[in-house]
């Protein structure tokens, strides 16, 4: 994701009805906040969140101190971006490179919980001081083996302060993890600071077998007010198309698959 990307692509979202558009930050140079938030003030789309990506060597957990503090100067950055544009929070799985998996027991697991709260707190503070909210993602169990369900995410979060940091829901990741879709929204009741929405296979809500009028219902009476954002991914880029597990269409385009999720969650958040 690049200044020209986002150049190119938020006029469309503006035009197909999107309100709002998450901003991916794989690296702090990719975009240029000034030049980005003068887009976004043209389009009237607003940041709904600066993403995180958690590539290789990024890590707060099981981390060296050197790695540790290059993981929080990123995650910094992160914040400075959000800051700039007007994004309320920094979302992503904010602790370990996604496909970072290994075995824990009790013990452990308390363990790297520990070390996570220490090495995530200094960034809480510094997004605190911005106006910036941290957002947890909990990913599967196949691309994680520290937060996959909501409590846990919960357990990890015991003693941060909730108006600084939350849970980032991911229907995508929740219909793997969790029971039902409802029941991991009314458990992160309270918390909740992000939501991204896909279909099961990670195509276009609604085209799919998920329970959306119940999760979309648990997300309103848990009084969430935050953006709803579909994320999904392209078979046509090699990089993501690896990292996601993407080996087909998931749509008949792209471009399509954003309009009729969108279109489906209007129709059932207008029929809730």
């Amino acid at each position: 994701m690049t200044t020209e990307a986002l150049t190119e692509t938020l006029p469309r979202l503006a035009g197909w009805g999107f309100d709002c558009a998450e901003l991916p930050l794989e690296s702090p140079d990719d975009w240029n906040p000034a030049a980005v938030g003068k887009v976004l003030d043209a389009t009237g789309v607003a940041p709904a969140a600066v993403v995180a990506v958690m590539s290789d060597g990024r890590n707060l957990v099981r981390a060296d101190p050197i790695t540790a503090r290059t993981t929080q100067d990123y995650l910094r950055r992160c914040v400075d971006a959000a800051h700039a544009v007007g994004a309320p929070v920094v979302a992503g799985p904010v602790y370990a490179p996604v496909g970072r998996t290994w075995r824990m027991d009790r013990n452990a697991r308390t363990a790297a919980y520990e070390e996570w709260r220490a090495n995530i707190a200094p960034v809480v503070a510094y997004a605190t001081r911005a106006g910036i909210r941290i957002a947890v993602e909990p990913l599967n169990r196949y691309e994680t083996s520290l937060l996959n369900t909501v409590t846990q995410t919960l357990d990890a979060l015991e003693g941060l302060p909730e108006d600084a940091i939350g849970i980032a829901l991911d229907t995508y990741h929740q219909n793997i993890e969790e029971h039902s879709l409802p029941q991991a929204v009314r458990a992160a009741a309270g918390r909740i600071a992000h939501v991204q929405v896909c279909a099961n296979d990670r195509g276009a809500p609604g085209a799919d077998h998920l329970d959306w009028p119940g999760f979309l219902s648990a997300l309103r009476a848990a009084e969430y007010r935050g953006a709803l954002c579909i994320e999904s991914f392209t078979a046509h880029n090699d990089a993501i198309a690896v990292a996601a597990s993407v080996w087909r269409p998931l749509a008949r385009s792209q471009d399509a698959l954003a309009t009729d999720g969108l279109g489906f969650l209007r129709r059932t958040l207008a029929a809730d």
